[in-house]
């Protein structure tokens, strides 16, 4: 059995339980957690987040994940427990317990082990926890582990706003220029990680292309646009791939001067995705730890700073004259 590994993502500084008890209330602090398994994927050590992110649709594993949440549902009806007393019980939310069982979002090993004491499952659910494992190891080179969650939930979005500080939105992104970006990344990445994931990265940007097209906006800052990543050729040909992208009809790019005394941004890059059906969500990412976030108040609070920001940048077309002005300025 591979041994287990506790990664500290600080998410809402839940405090993990060393005492060592085994007791429910101590395991539900340590499910707060972002947790990994160290485990050998062909002869080299890996750490796979246990992070309970949203299923992605490939190579059968949301089919799986659907097969386990229908599981957990099966037993707790069983049990005559709801979903709001499973989730005091955990320590999860109600919304997150329902989202495991329609296979929207992968259960963490730990809340298995736990929800198979509480349903009385008889070790059935403990007995797909690792299955559940070696499906992550399945998906984990396919996208960086820390943003599985945004972009199966982009793929689905009909509505994507994008504020970045500090890059290039993925979906903007050259190929040359995301190459660029995952061979300076520390500690250094294999060659075949780095193709794996450049070719995820362009493979999102199919988005672009769908019928009908989402709603889509960005707003860059300018000095993400001044940064030349990858040496001059590579960011001339990003540019030249921004002002294609914001000439195109249903894509609205916007850039944020320096020269504004006035920045509803300064909290750092997010973005805010509404999918199909459902209310909108919002993601942020900071050193490869990330959060999707659903309480709707934080959401909304969000969307309005989004809102300032698009009031305080440069019009669609004054964004595309700067493009052109710094490319001119070579």
């Amino acid at each position: 059995m591979a041994a287990w590994t506790y990664a500290d993502h600080d998410f809402g500084g839940h405090s993990q339980c060393l005492c060592g008890c085994g007791g429910f209330a101590c395991r539900a602090a340590r499910i707060n957690r972002s947790k990994g398994r160290v485990i050998a994927v062909g002869g080299v050590e890996r750490t796979v987040f246990d992070d309970g992110e949203t299923a992605e649709i490939s190579d059968g594993v949301a089919e799986f994940y659907s097969a386990v949440g229908k599981l957990i549902k099966l037993f707790r009806e069983r049990a005559g427990i709801t979903q709001r007393d499973l989730a005091k019980m955990t320590g999860y939310s109600e919304d997150q317990i329902g989202s495991m069982e329609r296979g929207v979002r992968t259960p963490r090993i730990e809340f298995l082990t736990i929800a198979d004491d509480l349903l009385n499952a008889g070790g059935v659910l403990r007995a797909v926890a690792d299955d559940v494992m070696k499906a992550k190891i399945r998906v984990a080179t396919r996208h960086p582990a820390y943003n599985k969650a945004f972009t199966s939930e982009e793929a689905k979005a009909v509505e994507i706003h994008d504020y970045s500080v500090v890059a290039i939105p993925g979906l903007l992104q050259t190929e040359a220029h995301a190459r660029a970006l995952f061979e300076m990344r520390r500690p250094w990445l294999s060659e075949e990680q780095v193709d794996n994931w450049v070719e995820a990265r362009m493979a999102r940007q199919v988005i672009l292309a769908r019928k009908p097209l989402p709603v889509i906006s960005w707003v860059i800052d300018e000095g993400v646009l001044r940064r030349p990543l990858g040496g001059w050729q590579v960011h001339e040909e990003q540019l030249r791939h921004l002002i294609k992208i914001g000439s195109t009809w249903g894509l609205e790019l916007q850039v944020m001067p320096l020269d504004r005394t006035e920045h509803a941004g300064m909290g750092g890059s997010f973005a805010l995705l509404t999918p199909s059906g459902r209310p909108q969500i919002a993601y942020v990412e900071v050193q490869h730890v990330n959060r999707l976030i659903t309480d709707p108040e934080d959401v909304r609070r969000m969307a309005a700073r989004y809102s300032s920001l698009r009031a305080q940048a440069l019009d669609p077309r004054q964004s595309l004259a700067l493009i052109e002005a710094i490319l001119g300025d070579r």
